[in-house]
Protein backbone atom coordinates (compact mmCIF):
# COMPACT_ATOMS: atom_id res chain seq x y z
CA UNK A 1 0.00 0.00 0.00
CA UNK A 2 1.38 3.21 -1.32
CA UNK A 3 1.07 6.10 1.69
CA UNK A 4 0.45 9.96 0.23
CA UNK A 5 0.81 13.12 1.70
CA UNK A 6 -0.71 16.39 0.56
CA UNK A 7 -4.65 17.10 0.35
CA UNK A 8 -7.22 16.20 -2.06
CA UNK A 9 -9.63 18.59 -3.23
CA UNK A 10 -12.50 17.88 -5.81
CA UNK A 11 -13.07 20.50 -8.55
CA UNK A 12 -15.25 23.20 -7.66
CA UNK A 13 -15.46 25.11 -10.98
CA UNK A 14 -18.59 24.55 -12.16
CA UNK A 15 -21.41 22.17 -10.97
CA UNK A 16 -20.59 19.12 -12.61
CA UNK A 17 -23.75 16.22 -11.89
CA UNK A 18 -21.48 14.51 -9.08
CA UNK A 19 -20.95 17.56 -6.93
CA UNK A 20 -24.53 18.69 -7.52
CA UNK A 21 -25.52 15.34 -5.70
CA UNK A 22 -23.56 15.28 -3.23
CA UNK A 23 -25.21 19.12 -2.55
CA UNK A 24 -28.87 17.45 -3.04
CA UNK A 25 -27.61 14.41 -0.89
CA UNK A 26 -26.48 16.50 1.84
CA UNK A 27 -29.31 18.79 2.29
CA UNK A 28 -31.84 15.72 2.22
CA UNK A 29 -29.76 14.41 4.90
CA UNK A 30 -30.07 17.33 6.81
CA UNK A 31 -33.27 17.70 6.76
CA UNK A 32 -34.58 13.98 7.32
CA UNK A 33 -32.24 14.21 10.27
CA UNK A 34 -33.55 16.86 11.74
CA UNK A 35 -37.35 15.86 11.20
CA UNK A 36 -36.04 12.64 13.18
CA UNK A 37 -34.48 14.61 15.84
CA UNK A 38 -37.14 16.77 16.18
CA UNK A 39 -40.51 15.50 14.59
CA UNK A 40 -40.30 12.02 14.95
CA UNK A 41 -37.98 9.29 14.76
CA UNK A 42 -39.15 7.28 11.79
CA UNK A 43 -38.14 10.28 9.81
CA UNK A 44 -34.26 8.46 9.61
CA UNK A 45 -36.04 6.09 7.14
CA UNK A 46 -34.92 8.60 4.53
CA UNK A 47 -31.87 8.84 5.80
CA UNK A 48 -31.34 4.74 5.22
CA UNK A 49 -32.83 5.34 1.64
CA UNK A 50 -30.68 7.58 0.51
CA UNK A 51 -27.49 5.58 2.33
CA UNK A 52 -29.00 2.46 0.16
CA UNK A 53 -29.02 4.57 -3.04
CA UNK A 54 -25.60 5.47 -2.20
CA UNK A 55 -24.46 1.66 -2.41
CA UNK A 56 -26.63 0.98 -5.43
CA UNK A 57 -24.40 4.17 -7.27
CA UNK A 58 -21.06 2.52 -5.95
CA UNK A 59 -22.26 -1.65 -7.02
CA UNK A 60 -24.18 -0.32 -10.42
CA UNK A 61 -23.85 2.74 -11.09
CA UNK A 62 -27.07 3.83 -11.50
CA UNK A 63 -27.73 7.13 -10.10
CA UNK A 64 -31.09 8.18 -9.67
CA UNK A 65 -30.43 12.00 -9.09
CA UNK A 66 -27.90 12.06 -11.54
CA UNK A 67 -29.69 11.07 -14.28
CA UNK A 68 -32.43 14.09 -13.56
CA UNK A 69 -29.18 16.30 -13.64
CA UNK A 70 -28.30 14.95 -16.64
CA UNK A 71 -31.89 15.47 -18.10
CA UNK A 72 -31.63 19.23 -16.74
CA UNK A 73 -28.20 19.65 -18.58
CA UNK A 74 -25.74 19.29 -16.01
CA UNK A 75 -22.80 17.34 -17.45
CA UNK A 76 -20.61 14.07 -15.59
CA UNK A 77 -17.11 13.85 -14.73
CA UNK A 78 -17.39 10.32 -13.48
CA UNK A 79 -20.12 9.06 -16.01
CA UNK A 80 -19.62 6.36 -18.25
CA UNK A 81 -17.77 6.87 -21.39
CA UNK A 82 -19.54 4.29 -23.35
CA UNK A 83 -23.39 4.85 -24.78
CA UNK A 84 -26.40 3.61 -22.52
CA UNK A 85 -29.90 2.94 -22.92
CA UNK A 86 -31.65 6.34 -23.43
CA UNK A 87 -28.60 8.01 -22.75
CA UNK A 88 -28.54 7.48 -19.16
CA UNK A 89 -26.38 8.36 -16.65
CA UNK A 90 -24.14 5.80 -14.85
CA UNK A 91 -21.28 6.29 -12.96
CA UNK A 92 -18.04 4.42 -14.21
CA UNK A 93 -17.97 1.03 -12.11
CA UNK A 94 -14.71 -0.50 -13.90
CA UNK A 95 -12.66 -0.27 -10.58
CA UNK A 96 -12.87 0.93 -7.06
CA UNK A 97 -11.46 4.32 -7.36
CA UNK A 98 -11.77 6.68 -4.87
CA UNK A 99 -14.51 8.69 -5.54
CA UNK A 100 -16.91 5.33 -6.06
CA UNK A 101 -15.38 4.27 -2.22
CA UNK A 102 -16.81 7.28 -0.96
CA UNK A 103 -20.37 6.47 -1.97
CA UNK A 104 -20.20 2.97 -0.61
CA UNK A 105 -18.62 3.92 2.58
CA UNK A 106 -21.17 6.51 3.28
CA UNK A 107 -23.80 4.22 2.15
CA UNK A 108 -22.71 1.78 4.62
CA UNK A 109 -22.21 4.74 7.44
CA UNK A 110 -25.31 6.32 7.60
CA UNK A 111 -27.32 2.74 7.33
CA UNK A 112 -25.61 1.73 10.48
CA UNK A 113 -25.63 4.73 12.39
CA UNK A 114 -29.43 5.22 11.29
CA UNK A 115 -30.34 1.88 12.29
CA UNK A 116 -28.37 2.45 15.56
CA UNK A 117 -30.51 5.98 15.86
CA UNK A 118 -33.91 3.97 16.34
CA UNK A 119 -32.74 0.98 17.98
CA UNK A 120 -30.26 2.25 20.01
CA UNK A 121 -30.33 6.27 21.17
CA UNK A 122 -30.81 9.13 19.49
CA UNK A 123 -27.68 10.56 19.82
CA UNK A 124 -26.70 8.73 16.63
CA UNK A 125 -28.36 11.06 14.80
CA UNK A 126 -25.55 13.11 15.42
CA UNK A 127 -23.71 10.98 12.61
CA UNK A 128 -25.81 11.78 10.17
CA UNK A 129 -25.93 15.07 10.71
CA UNK A 130 -21.84 15.58 9.95
CA UNK A 131 -22.12 13.86 6.99
CA UNK A 132 -24.79 15.68 6.07
CA UNK A 133 -22.63 18.62 6.60
CA UNK A 134 -19.55 17.32 5.47
CA UNK A 135 -21.20 16.85 2.30
CA UNK A 136 -21.97 20.49 1.83
CA UNK A 137 -18.51 21.17 2.84
CA UNK A 138 -17.37 18.47 0.03
CA UNK A 139 -19.75 20.23 -2.70
CA UNK A 140 -19.14 23.64 -2.20
CA UNK A 141 -15.39 23.77 -1.27
CA UNK A 142 -13.77 20.32 -2.76
CA UNK A 143 -12.64 19.41 0.68
CA UNK A 144 -13.34 15.71 2.35
CA UNK A 145 -12.40 13.89 5.02
CA UNK A 146 -13.03 10.64 4.20
CA UNK A 147 -11.64 11.72 0.66
CA UNK A 148 -8.60 12.81 1.91
CA UNK A 149 -8.30 9.72 4.03
CA UNK A 150 -8.79 7.36 1.15
CA UNK A 151 -6.35 9.40 -0.55
CA UNK A 152 -3.55 9.08 2.05
CA UNK A 153 -3.80 5.25 2.21
CA UNK A 154 -2.93 5.32 -1.74
CA UNK A 155 -6.78 5.11 -3.45
CA UNK A 156 -6.48 7.03 -7.24
CA UNK A 157 -9.05 9.40 -7.37
CA UNK A 158 -10.51 9.89 -10.88
CA UNK A 159 -11.74 13.68 -10.52
CA UNK A 160 -8.14 14.78 -10.60
CA UNK A 161 -5.58 11.84 -11.86
CA UNK A 162 -2.87 13.73 -13.35
CA UNK A 163 -1.86 14.68 -9.52
CA UNK A 164 0.51 14.07 -7.64
CA UNK A 165 1.78 14.51 -4.16
CA UNK A 166 -0.66 17.36 -3.66
CA UNK A 167 -3.49 16.82 -5.32
CA UNK A 168 -5.84 19.81 -5.75
CA UNK A 169 -7.54 19.82 -9.57
CA UNK A 170 -7.74 23.69 -9.74
CA UNK A 171 -3.58 24.28 -8.47
CA UNK A 172 -2.45 20.92 -10.32
CA UNK A 173 -0.45 18.92 -8.66
CA UNK A 174 1.42 21.40 -6.14
CA UNK A 175 3.23 21.60 -2.22
CA UNK A 176 -0.10 23.34 -0.20
CA UNK A 177 2.60 24.66 2.05
CA UNK A 178 4.32 27.01 -0.70
CA UNK A 179 1.03 27.56 -2.49
CA UNK A 180 -0.99 29.07 0.60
Amino acid sequence: MNFRSGVYFVSTDRWYIERTVWLIAGLFILFATALAALHQPLWVLLVIVTALVSINVSLTGFCPVGNVLQLLGFTPMLGRSEPTVGDRYFMQTDAWYLERRIYMGVGINLTVASVLSLVHSAWWLLFPAFVGVAMLVFATTGFCIMANSLYWLGAEPRLAPECGRTCDPVLGATDHASAG
